[in-house]
């Protein structure tokens, strides 16, 4: 068993009715942290009263820091553990976590590692839609890219960092939207290792509703453009693994919309049958689809049906993530660079 010790920080703004769950959590680990320090950052709630009841660290800050990195960064000083562990305040983690994702660590080169994230609710279409897009995600892309020893990020809600790795590079990254991209590409440039571990579970509760998964997926994908365009000159060279997954993402946000009108093209340019042109479009989702989803239910123990059911509302999920995935590429690497934009510089939550 690692001996390596930890310490966990929760950011939390105006989280008084996800945060006990949280912290239950986090305090029934097989193997439990030394420290759990939660930063109430400008809550109007009462969250700091909620965090104090559970005998926790609880940190205020004058005024709300206005992003979760730099809540993060206000409690890196208290910290003196080998290892911190941040943590969402509406993320969820499986008892045996902490204990499945310490031993990495032994390898001096892991610099931050992070386990699989899945939804922990699908109440509404948009959180089943997600938790379809986590399935496919975290049992088909991230397992190749750990394969390929690059991951293209250690998901924010539950990272492990190596903290005295985090305080060298100045703590957790304020300059994108996005900081567990950005750290996780940049320990990879600086030559050491991010790794996924994929039995180590989080259940994180994401966006129930229309208008704040808008702004959860325009954060998310402002916060990607913006790490392609600080990195990826560098990542070409140094990282070229990593940078092709990069490049085929690109490529996926590029050609998703002539995918999407294939059979308006087929059926009203060309005078192709509806019903055939529909049924091997279809197909051909299904068979890209299917299958990962299908293995990700037999390793999650869920019932097929049930993630079956949900694989129809993903489609409400992509034209959003489509919409603004154009934007950002439009924003953050056309109209940033020809100083017409600052880009997205408000860090807005997605719940």
């Amino acid at each position: 068993m690692s001996q390596q010790t930890l310490t966990v920080i929760v950011p939390a703004h105006n989280e008084e009715a996800g945060l006990p769950a949280t912290l239950r959590s986090i305090q029934a680990q097989t193997t439990p942290p030394e420290k759990i320090i939660v930063v109430d950052d400008g809550s109007t709630d009462r969250t700091g009263e909620v965090a104090a009841a559970y005998g926790v660290t609880v940190l205020r800050p004058p005024r709300n820091l206005g992003s979760k990195a730099r809540a993060q960064n206000h409690a890196l000083p208290h910290c003196d553990t080998d290892l911190v562990l941040a943590v969402d305040a509406d993320t969820v983690l499986a008892p045996d976590y902490i204990e499945r994702v310490k031993p990495v660590f032994d390898d001096p080169a892991v610099g931050v590692a992070a386990g699989n994230v899945q939804t922990r609710f699908t109440r509404t279409p948009w959180e089943r839609g997600r938790s379809t897009e986590y399935l496919f995600g975290f049992h088909w892309h991230r397992p190749i890219q750990q394969l390929a020893n690059s991951p293209m990020v250690c998901s924010g809600c539950c990272s492990v960092f190596r903290r005295t790795t985090l305080t060298a590079f100045g703590g957790f990254p304020e300059r994108t939207m996005v900081e567990d991209m950005d750290f996780t590409w940049s320990q990879q440039l600086e030559g050491r290792k991010a790794v996924y571990v994929s039995d180590a579970m989080a259940w994180a509760a994401d966006p129930e509703t229309l208008t704040y998964l808008r702004k959860q997926v325009w954060r998310w994908m402002a916060g990607f453009m913006q790490n392609v365009r600080l990195h990826l000159p560098r990542l070409l060279t140094r990282k070229p693994m990593l940078a092709t997954w990069v490049i085929v993402a690109l490529l996926e946000i590029l050609l998703a919309p002539l995918w999407w009108i294939t059979p308006l093209i087929l059926t009203l340019g060309l005078r192709e049958p509806v019903t055939g042109t529909m049924a091997w479009w279809a197909g051909g989702e299904l068979l890209l689809t299917i299958p990962a989803l299908l293995y990700a239910a037999r390793r999650r123990r869920l019932p097929v049906h049930q993630v079956l059911i949900n694989l129809p509302f993903v489609y409400l999920n992509k034209a959003v993530n489509l919409y603004y995935a154009w934007k950002a590429l439009v924003v953050e690497l056309i109209m940033v660079p020809l100083h017409l934009s600052r880009g997205l510089l408000v860090y807005e939550k997605g719940h």
